[in-house]
């Protein structure tokens, strides 16, 4: 059976251009191309579709509040298709807290050009949608206490030889944001890879980081993995571990693809298993593909502690179940499960 997905997107071009690239995709039927959400809602009471493709910045109603109507009355995997401007950035993270399992990033310019040289991008992500669990978390309200900057920066002075790792993709932003927010400020330094196009990795830290008792920030070539902070790799550029000394510090590099990605979770892990070791925890979450699979199992027989989100808690389980094949996997937990491994990992 073919994947059903409509189309939702107040540009013409866009929803033309969308079209022409899925219809080689024998596997992939588009069952409607509308303006706005109204209308979507029209043509999905006649036929609803496996997967949306949506806009979110539209006139009549925007993209965000048509995503939350879908995650209230029928969940249904979300791609977002947004722009790359900061205030893009800001409402993409909003979709994805809300219920979207996908985000595909256009360019404000050379539109056309750019998706065809993409197609097969944003026929993959349709895939891995259709694949997917959509689930509606409620959003973390946490009041941070009034001596929690003062903790961060005290941390900050401070070094740790234990580290974690941690590698996520589809699915990941939401579950992150579930386990990171619960981390005391004695959870040992965190180096993240959250597949995410570029420009959005820096504002999705910034959300974390305003609700969590850590500190939370995109990394920067040379900064230190410290008690209390989290290093999440910018999108666009792989991230390593490096030590100096009895130290750990990160590298921020270009390069190839990884595993199909940049940032790669392999290209994390492994890192990981060559300067820390049995002093590293990796842990390995919802994501499709098998990004991190042979990374976990690189720092599994390096002595390091390996740990995958389990299969009912995950919104795809491919990364997880992967990694679980090759025997890289010490533990497996849902998210709680894997809050209490960071916690205990830091003491």
């Amino acid at each position: 059976m073919s994947i059903k997905v409509m189309i939702v997107d107040d540009s013409a071009v866009m929803r033309e251009v969308m079209q022409q690239l899925l219809a080689p995709q024998k596997d992939i039927e588009v069952i409607g191309a509308v303006v706005d959400p109204l209308l979507a809602k029209q043509r999905m009471a006649r036929q609803w579709p496996d997967v949306v493709l949506l806009d979110v910045e539209m006139p009549r109603m925007d993209g965000l509040t048509f995503l939350r109507q879908i995650m209230a009355t029928r969940p249904t995997p979300v791609v977002i298709c947004s722009s790359l401007t900061e205030k893009g950035a800001d409402i993409t993270l909003q979709a994805l807290a809300a219920g979207a399992v996908e985000v595909i990033a256009k360019p404000s310019m050379g539109l056309k050009d750019f998706l065809q040289s993409h197609s097969q991008t944003l026929a993959t992500a349709i895939r891995q949608a259709a694949l997917a669990r959509p689930r509606v978390k409620a959003p973390v309200a946490r009041t941070l206490p009034s001596e929690s900057l003062a903790s961060k920066q005290l941390l900050n002075q401070r070094t740790t030889e234990k580290i974690a790792v941690i590698g996520t993709s589809t699915g990941g932003t939401q579950a992150l944001e579930q386990v990171l927010t619960l981390l005391p400020v004695t959870t040992a330094g965190l180096a993240i890879v959250q597949h995410m196009p570029e420009k959005f990795t820096r504002a999705f830290a910034e959300r974390l980081n305003s609700h969590s008792q850590i500190e939370i920030k995109e990394a920067q070539d040379g900064d230190r993995l410290l008690p209390g902070r989290a290093l999440i790799a910018p999108g666009g550029l792989h991230m390593q571990i490096v030590r100096s000394g009895a130290q750990y510090q990160v590298a921020i590099k270009d390069g190839p693809l990884v595993s199909r990605h940049r940032p790669s979770v392999d290209v994390l892990f492994r890192s990981a298993a060559s300067q820390a070791g049995r002093n590293a925890l990796g842990v390995i979450m919802t994501g499709m593909g098998d990004d991190g699979a042979r990374g976990l199992k690189a720092l599994h027989n390096s002595g390091g502690s390996t740990f995958a989100q389990d299969e009912q808690s995950c919104v795809v389980f491919g990364m997880p179940k992967e990694a679980i094949k090759l025997g890289a996997v010490d533990k497996t937990g849902d998210l709680n499960a894997i809050v209490a491994a960071l916690t205990r990992w830091g003491h």
